[in-house]
């Protein structure tokens, strides 16, 4: 591997994530240096017949795929991009977090994967608290989508509240997706966020989301 080439895998949660990286994220990581590859997380591999891929239910299967990813020594860095709403209750870290902001609990859990994998490589990143919140961060740009509803407005209003996007709660009916289905009937994840957040872009994205900031720092880091 020469200087000059820095392989980074993105290991992603699903569909959605996957579009993100798509249209928003690989571009700017390619235009940073990186070369990207990118995988949807296997969760079931049958005797016979496809993989099933999307979603995570416990940390075996998670730490399963990260560690045959990282059995290529071409890989340079492998992050992951996973919500932390629902991330697998058994996962490290996740048993003894702080009771302190959820900046704090959601970084313990992070460094706490970091010691599992055990492998410096290993740059894991958790949507606080999913990925809508970064739809949540593109309320504007969401609500050029259904001009007229009064979405924005409304999504804004609940990130004024929380005290930004990534502090929009995680609660069974309060996370940013079961808010989002409540407020538009038409949503379409796959489709409707992808698009508000490409077209907010990465730089306000980041200035509006810190610990999403923080780990595209880390990775820029990485490139030095």
């Amino acid at each position: 591997m020469t200087a000059e080439y820095r392989h980074l895998h993105l290991l992603v949660e699903g569909q959605t994530e996957e579009i993100v990286v798509d249209s928003v994220l690989e571009p700017y990581l390619q235009d940073r240096g990186w070369t990207i590859t990118k995988s949807i997380v296997t969760t079931k591999r049958p005797a016979v017949g496809p993989a099933s891929r999307g979603g995570v239910s416990s940390w075996a299967r998670l730490e399963n795929e990260i560690r045959l990813l990282l059995r290529n020594s071409d890989i340079h860095t492998l992050t992951i991009l996973f919500d932390y709403y629902g991330f697998p209750a058994d996962s490290p870290g996740m048993r003894n977090r702080p009771s302190s902001s959820a900046y704090d609990r959601v970084e313990h859990v992070e460094k706490s994967l970091v010691s599992a994998i055990s492998d410096t490589r290993f740059v894991p990143h958790l949507v606080l608290h999913e990925l809508e919140t970064w739809v949540f961060a593109a309320a504007e740009q969401l609500g050029w989508l259904f001009s007229g509803t009064g979405l924005a407005e409304r999504l804004q209003k609940d990130v004024d509240g929380a005290g930004g996007p990534e502090l929009v709660n995680d609660g069974l009916d309060t996370a940013p997706s079961k808010r989002l289905a409540r407020y538009c009937d038409g949503y379409s994840k796959t489709n409707d966020g992808p698009l508000a957040i490409a077209d907010l872009g990465i730089d306000a994205l980041r200035s509006r989301c810190p610990h999403m900031d923080s780990w595209l720092s880390r990775l820029d880091a990485r490139l030095g």
